[in-house]
């Protein structure tokens, strides 16, 4: 049994074949439509989301399985102060695989120590979202066809933001890969990754406060929000928020085959009328998540690939 909590957590060679059987779910939907028939997911979310859970119960269905489970804390024995170790063991006894997201770091790994049915980490805390770093994989391998040779620019909120760090990570195992990493100070990203991943890894990076002075080099820009649930104060949160918007005047400094994605939700990080422009791919990203989430649930469950 295996568990997924890190995107680290396959090899190269293992989400090459991951990414490979998205693409053909992609394409033959038809094909998988019951391989899952009997199987039950179960949506552990302790925070609010709307593409993760609702991505991931799509895939389930699309699967032939069903899903079951709570959207928020307060609707579960948590509120009562059960503890995650106790749900696990609980769901496992309900479910054949489950999804987690929850605020604490580190949460997903407890109930993997405690469970019998594969746990995956549908995000903790500002820490890793590794189901959101393959739709971004997918994302990026559909689109430009390769992950070597690269520039990606990273705007935003990257000292909180989880697919941010995810994201590097999975990146960095890939060759001739370089980041621009655009935030105001107050939002670079964390040591671990600066000095662990990319000063280790001798990753080559640079870290500007300029969104436009960075558009004219990237292959792809991650725009990300900037998370109020992450600030401890509300005029830090307001400050910050409305420092980098991408608008049509940028998307005139970047080239014409730039890739623009984006988690979501987006609050005014992109203007709505950078959406008509063909570089736009934030809400084929969304359509690729349930792609890709499908090939995991598959993978995790061992189920056979129909011929």
């Amino acid at each position: 049994m295996r568990h997924l909590l890190n995107p680290l957590d396959f090899t190269v060679e293992e989400i090459d074949e991951l990414l490979e059987l998205a693409t053909d779910i992609e394409r033959h939907p038809d094909k998988y439509a019951h391989v899952c028939d009997g199987k039950k997911l179960a949506t552990l979310f302790y925070e609010p989301s709307t593409r993760t859970r609702l991505s991931f119960e799509a895939a389930m269905l699309n699967l032939g399985g069903s899903v079951l489970g709570f959207s928020s804390a307060d609707s579960s024995s948590a509120a009562k102060g059960e503890s995650v170790a106790d749900t696990i063991r609980v769901i496992s006894c309900y479910a054949d695989i489950c999804a987690m997201r929850h605020p604490k770091e580190g949460a997903p790994k407890v109930a993997s120590l405690h469970s019998s049915i594969p746990v995956i980490n549908a995000g903790d805390g500002g820490h890793q979202h590794p189901t959101q770093t393959l739709t971004d994989l997918l994302s990026i391998h559909s689109l430009k066809g390769k992950f070597s040779d690269l520039t990606v620019g990273l705007c935003g909120d990257l000292k909180f933001g989880r697919t941010v760090h995810s994201l590097i990570n999975a990146l960095s195992r890939y060759e001739r890969i370089k980041f621009i990493l655009i935030s105001p100070p107050e939002l670079r990203i964390p040591g671990y990754i600066r000095d662990d991943v990319l000063v280790a890894k001798n990753i080559e990076f640079k870290e500007v406060e300029n969104l436009d002075e960075a558009m004219p080099d990237l292959d792809i820009l991650y725009m990300t929000r900037v998370q109020k649930e992450r600030f401890f104060n509300e005029e830090d949160y307001i400050r910050m928020k409305d420092c980098y918007i991408l608008d049509k005047k940028k998307m005139k400094l970047a080239k014409d085959d730039m890739l623009i994605l984006h988690p979501l939700p987006r609050v005014n990080e992109i203007s709505v009328e950078v959406d008509d422009d063909p570089r736009a791919a934030y809400f084929k990203q969304a359509q690729y998540g349930v792609y890709v989430r499908m090939a995991l649930i598959m993978t995790l469950l061992e189920v056979k690939r129909p011929c």
